[in-house]
């Protein structure tokens, strides 16, 4: 029999997380922060930044201490001792959104949509980039919260918008929609949910991390995005596509980020890359 795969254990936060509302102009994108540290590494190395950098003595170390002006040298320092211990993984909202109408209408939902193993919709996802219009419908039309049926409105609203270039979509019927619609609403595991990039963003995580030779535990910061049942799919679809190599994701334990000083240094990091791809942006 072989032996098991190695196991390794890696903190994650993310930063930018703003609920369904995915076309927030202050917030365009989300980064998920990833760090192979032991609890007592990043204890360690937040207490070098309060007493070097003066960052003050607080339960809980936020990003906005590292993005402060005048902090270049804690940035320099903290980012050199993760250096080869970290990942990041950032999102842009929009793109996102524009895959996940071509993933969630066009063929066969899945929970590797969004990540490297999914489909790639080229130019049709660039078209619906641009397409504000037809963003702002999508969003409208699968924010299901609270809802019993597909509000009819919403639909007609976004097949009126859908554009002639993306001919994926053109010969799609209000059945069609309400059909998948549906199926979000009565909680088929088959459907990921469109409108959580929390999602695609840890399976990145955790691909990163296993690099096809030994499989990932998460611990993360409390998020209602990473349900049980939306992680187990996640590790199960995830396991399916790149066997006989070890799942890459092996389980998603949520913590309070001021018990775990791992996931603080993980927020501090996906703080300072949030910022960092928002002013290139």
């Amino acid at each position: 029999m072989p032996a098991p795969a190695p196991v390794v254990e890696i903190a994650c936060d993310e930063s930018g997380f703003s609920g369904t509302n995915l076309l927030d102009p202050v917030s365009p994108v989300i980064a998920h922060a990833g760090v192979d540290l032991t609890e007592p590494e990043a204890a360690a190395l937040l207490a070098t930044l309060r007493s070097r950098f003066n960052h003050r003595r607080t339960a809980e170390h936020k990003a906005h201490l590292l993005l402060r002006p005048g902090q270049d040298d804690a940035v320099e320092w903290f980012l050199g001792e993760l250096e080869g211990r970290s990942s990041v993984h950032v999102v842009d909202k929009r793109d996102h959104l524009a895959s996940r109408v071509l993933d969630l209408l066009s063929g066969a939902p899945s929970y590797l949509d969004g990540t490297r193993l999914g489909r790639d919709h080229g130019v049709s996802a660039a078209v619906l980039r641009g397409r504000d219009d037809v963003l702002a419908a999508f969003v409208a039309m699968t924010r299901l919260k609270h809802r019993r049926r597909p509000d009819p409105g919403a639909v007609d609203r976004f097949l009126a918008a859908v554009p002639a270039q993306v001919p994926e979509l053109v010969a799609l019927t209000r059945a069609d929609v309400v059909g998948v619609l549906d199926r979000l609403l009565d909680g088929d595991p088959a459907v990921p949910p469109p409108l959580e990039p929390l999602v695609p963003a840890l399976a990145e995580t955790a691909l990163r991390w296993s690099d096809g030779r030994r499989s990932v535990a998460v611990v993360h910061d409390e998020q209602s995005a990473l349900t049980p049942q939306r992680t187990a799919l996640l590790a199960a679809a995830l396991a399916a596509a790149v066997a006989p190599a070890p799942p890459p994701l092996l389980g998603v334990r949520q913590v309070d980020s001021r018990d775990d000083p791992r996931v603080q240094v993980a927020d501090l990091l996906a703080g300072w890359a949030r910022a960092t791809a928002m002013s290139v942006a």
